[in-house]
């Protein structure tokens, strides 16, 4: 299995995926001849966000000259044929949205097992790539979470990868929530004894069943402290 994990793989006012740190040129390098795409959602029940979403998606793929022989939707509506959608693609997007809630759909469908005997392309966006880890960081984002003793933090993932990503650092390093800095009073205490690594929009994690590498500006928060790990067009590689 190829997987880039991103922040966000597209702007989504000109409708064109992200070239930052050779991200296009790299996936079209694994792409086959004929892409059966799959548009996994993050709101079940959304239509109406999937169905835009994964319009963008298309139009974004269609503008890098990548067109797609068939295109298919997955969320409430096709549940029941997850297996069958996800063995017909060879390339799968994982969309971006609210973790617990993408996190709960990818259970409710057997997902992870799903995904254990597929061998193509797996293309993540912000909460797409955090749920695709072995153990999720589901940092709070929406209000009242921060100070839920209910909403949980770390969640079980599809397993593609141990690494525990935080998109959009450059919009969010210096936000609020519930009166409380998102990093410094939340991400930072919550990384006692493991880490996560935050990236900015534009950089990826590429993985290819032998190595994975970050591509582009990075950071590394592990046991309540933030290093800065690359900058852009720069690698990171992890050691197996």
């Amino acid at each position: 299995m190829y997987y880039f994990l991103t922040s966000n793989p597209m702007n989504y006012q000109t409708k064109e995926l992200n070239p930052a740190n050779n991200f296009v040129e790299k996936v079209k390098s694994v792409l086959p001849t004929q892409v059966s795409a799959l548009f996994v959602c993050s709101d079940p029940r959304n239509y109406a966000f999937t169905d835009n979403y994964a319009r963008d998606f298309q139009l974004a793929f269609e503008a890098a000259g990548i067109g797609f022989e068939s295109y298919s939707i997955l969320d409430e509506r096709t549940a029941d044929k997850a297996a069958e959608l996800v063995a017909q693609a060879n390339l799968i997007f994982l969309a971006g949205g609210h973790v617990p809630t993408q996190n709960a759909f990818f259970h409710s469908i057997g997902l992870a097992k799903l995904l254990r005997t597929y061998d193509h392309i797996v293309i993540g966006s912000s909460a797409g790539s955090m749920n695709a880890a072995e153990s999720v960081y589901a940092q709070p984002e929406e209000e009242g979470e921060a100070v839920s003793k209910d909403y949980q933090r770390f969640l079980q993932g599809l397993g593609l990868t141990e690494v525990s990503l935080i998109p959009h650092y450059q919009e969010t390093k210096n936000q609020k929530l519930d009166g409380l800095r998102v990093f410094e009073d939340i991400a930072y205490p919550d990384s006692m004894g493991t880490s996560f690594y935050a990236i900015s929009d534009g950089t990826y994690l590429y993985g290819d069943g032998d190595s994975e590498t970050l591509y582009g500006q990075a950071y590394l928060i592990q046991d309540g402290k933030l290093s800065q790990l690359t900058s852009d067009n720069e690698t990171y590689q992890f050691r197996k």
